[in-house]
């Protein structure tokens, strides 16, 4: 590896070395999501990226100091050696995190009784559950996914890897009310925790069958969360969702969130983008799969040194960032998610007007003394949601 040609190219770009990874080992899935990033499925090109390829590339990110690494697809059970390339990641020496990212449908005894052999304190297992129950599940991942799913975090449990899972949730118009009740769901089965991500218009959800979330229930539920002690304990254990953390950190500067190339995404077939969401193809680089990680990374550098320069134009100066009251928290938000939305990294991302709802909550904007908290969120979980 041509460390010093790293090195130098990384300290001209003002760029640090990643320290965390995703890599999707294979194009394959077994489900055909509606909101899918990659658009995935059983009728998807049925590549899988070489095992050796994979250990190559994992030892030389773990050379580089990388701690944290994730293993997705498509499906990632779905390759035929996952565990064999999961077992030698695990075994890296400086790798605190290893993770996989699954849909949970294929984990049968088997598959359950290798994560637990594997007895790595730093393994997590990321599963995609976008509900409580089937109805709100079933209508993104098809019929039936939920049991399935439901079942392979069951065995998870039972082996002792209740600690390791953590809950990935798409916020959506219709299953956005829901969350409450998937947080009690997660704390009965003895999951670790929640952590949402909102409906994002690439992909399969470019097609407009779904819609994200609306102001008001990110209204609704920060109005559950103050008058719902039970909720707020659920949350505090298990939670970790956009609309609230936003709200408690509405007053202070942003965290820098941005991590501007520290968290590579490599496609199954060797695309490099600065993140899973930045998906950009002018700060695309090919052909990881072919040649050392360094020589890969040195070539982004300079392309992706666009990123600072447009964060730090970016940040709290955007014509709709000027007179919110979260200008400085948002800083405009997720260049990225701007991008996929509008093609133009300099836009403000496609959650304004959701945290505009979230900046301008009040706790008087919340349900009157005495009445029922759970009534607040019910009139949505009525209604009827277009998907359009």
């Amino acid at each position: 590896m041509d460390w010093s040609r790293l090195m130098e190219c990384t300290g001209r770009a003002g760029l640090r070395l990643p320290r965390a990874l995703s890599l999707a080992v294979t194009g394959l899935c077994n489900l055909s999501c509606r909101h899918c990033l990659v658009e995935a499925g059983p009728r998807a090109d049925p590549h899988h990226v070489p095992a050796d390829a994979i250990r190559r590339i994992v030892g030389e990110f773990a050379a580089l100091g990388g701690e944290e690494l994730w293993l997705t697809g498509g499906e990632p059970l779905l390759h035929p050696q996952w565990l064999d390339i999961l077992s030698a990641c695990c075994r890296g020496p400086s790798l605190r995190t290893v993770g996989v990212q699954t849909n949970g449908a294929l984990l049968g005894g088997a598959q359950v009784g290798a994560l637990r052999a594997l007895r790595f304190e730093g393994l997590r297992i990321q599963v995609s559950l976008d509900g409580s129950a089937p109805r709100t599940h079933d209508r993104v991942r098809g019929r039936g996914s939920f049991e399935r799913t439901l079942d392979g975090v069951r065995r998870l449990v039972a082996a002792g890897l209740g600690g390791h899972i953590s809950v990935a949730f798409t916020e959506m118009r219709h299953n956005m009310d829901d969350l409450p009740a998937l947080l009690a769901l997660v704390e009965a089965l003895g999951v670790r925790r929640v952590v949402s991500g909102t409906l994002l218009a690439q992909g399969r959800a470019a097609k407009g069958e779904l819609a994200p979330p609306t102001p008001a229930q990110y209204r609704a539920l920060l109005s559950r969360y103050h008058a719902d002690g039970r909720f707020q304990q659920l949350y505090a254990e298990h939670g970790e969702v956009a609309a609230i953390e936003w709200w408690k950190g509405r007053a202070e500067a942003g965290p820098d969130c941005c991590t501007l190339g520290e968290h590579p995404y490599v496609t199954a077939d060797g695309t490099v983008y600065p993140c899973a969401l930045c998906r950009v193809d002018e700060l695309a680089v090919r052909g990881a799969f072919e040649r050392p990680l360094a020589a890969t990374l040195a070539e982004a550098m300079p392309p992706w040194s666009r990123l600072l320069e447009v964060k730090q134009r970016r940040h709290g100066s955007l014509r709709p960032c000027l007179e919110c009251s979260g200008r400085l928290h948002c800083g405009g938000g997720c260049m990225g998610r701007a991008h996929a939305a509008t093609g133009d990294l300099m836009a403000v991302e496609d959650r304004c007007e959701l945290r505009k709802a979230v900046y301008g909550w009040r706790e008087d904007d919340g349900p009157r003394a005495g009445r029922d908290p759970a009534a607040v969120l019910r009139p949505c979980a009525r209604r009827s949601h277009p998907t359009r």
